[in-house]
């Protein structure tokens, strides 16, 4: 039986982290991503990488953590209660891309990996995906994006992308205003099929095929002119971003429940935006087709 090996995680999710963070700079080099290393009372710590005012990405975070504990928290024993009240270890990076121009999808993804029990024992799984939401969207960015995202579960088995695919469809989903927060991608948890070795070369190949994929639909549409409608639009659906975030997010519960870094926390939350009440798109526009038929569960691949 394969031991997992957490320090054997924690180096690719640092070398991830960098190399992320290279492939934003190189299109964008005035996105400076400063290092701001921390420490966790309670155990571990991280390298939280922020920038703002970019020209491409208005704000922008890769974040990397690695924290340890006595008492698991509670929105991590949800589906696994009889680990309550146990040891812990958990490491990953999460990152969010928030760019200027409305016609960029932001996009966020993580990994993460979770380590419960003692010297004997010990319970261990994957965790993480990625997933785009546009703000005006196009059928070519959401069928480019979910080839990536078969194409990075195709070697671990043609049953990944469709089961995962669903269940990111069903997570990035904002019940109180019955629809998805984009256009979906990959939602995985709870993995360690075929053992240690195989689920952390699924783990890698979800997270290196992040990077390649939204750099190609950023130099896409980075250029693309737009005015104060697109720009406002854009503030108005960022709203949503912020109301998934802060109600159903299970990384956002867990990091505060966990006595995580409130602002390395936070980072995922857009620079600037607004609510207005009861705004109703114009019949038959861009901003409308957004709801109508971009934010539903769809084959992009078909």
């Amino acid at each position: 039986m394969e031991r997992p090996e957490p320090d054997t995680v924690r180096t690719w999710l640092l070398s991830f982290q960098e190399s992320v963070i290279t492939t934003m700079h190189s299109l964008d080099p005035k996105a400076a991503f400063g290092p701001d290393r921390w420490q966790r009372a309670d155990g571990g710590g991280g390298v939280s990488c922020a920038c703002a005012n970019g020209e491409v990405l208005e704000k922008a975070g890769v974040n990397f953590s690695d924290v340890h504990g006595t008492t698991l928290p509670p929105s991590a024993t949800v589906t696994r209660p009889e680990l309550a009240g146990r040891p812990f270890r958990a490491m990953g990076v999460s990152m969010v891309m928030h760019p200027r121009n409305p016609y960029c999808p932001t996009a966020h993804a993580n990994i993460r990996f979770m380590a419960v029990g003692g010297p004997g024992e010990i319970v261990w799984w994957f965790g993480g995906g990625f997933d785009l939401t546009p703000y005006y969207a196009f059928t070519e960015d959401a069928v480019a994006w979910h080839r990536a995202a078969e194409a990075a579960c195709k070697p671990f088995g043609s049953h990944l992308y469709p089961k995962y695919k669903e269940e990111c469809d069903r997570y990035f989903f904002l019940k109180h205003r019955n629809e998805m927060r984009g256009v979906g991608g990959l939602f995985f948890d709870d993995y360690n099929e075929g053992g240690f070795n195989r689920a952390f070369g699924f783990a890698r190949s979800v997270g290196e095929a992040y990077a390649p994929a939204y750099s190609a639909i950023l130099r896409q549409r980075k250029d693309t002119p737009f005015g104060d409608r697109e720009r406002q639009f854009q503030l108005y659906r960022r709203g949503r971003y912020v109301e998934f975030n802060l109600i159903y997010d299970r990384g956002t519960v867990f990091g505060l429940q966990s006595g995580g870094r409130t602002e390395s926390i936070l980072m995922s939350l857009p620079p600037l935006v607004r609510w207005e009440y009861n705004w109703q798109p114009e019949h038959g526009s861009p901003e409308a087709k957004l709801t109508e038929f971009y934010l539903k569960p769809r084959d992009w691949l078909s």
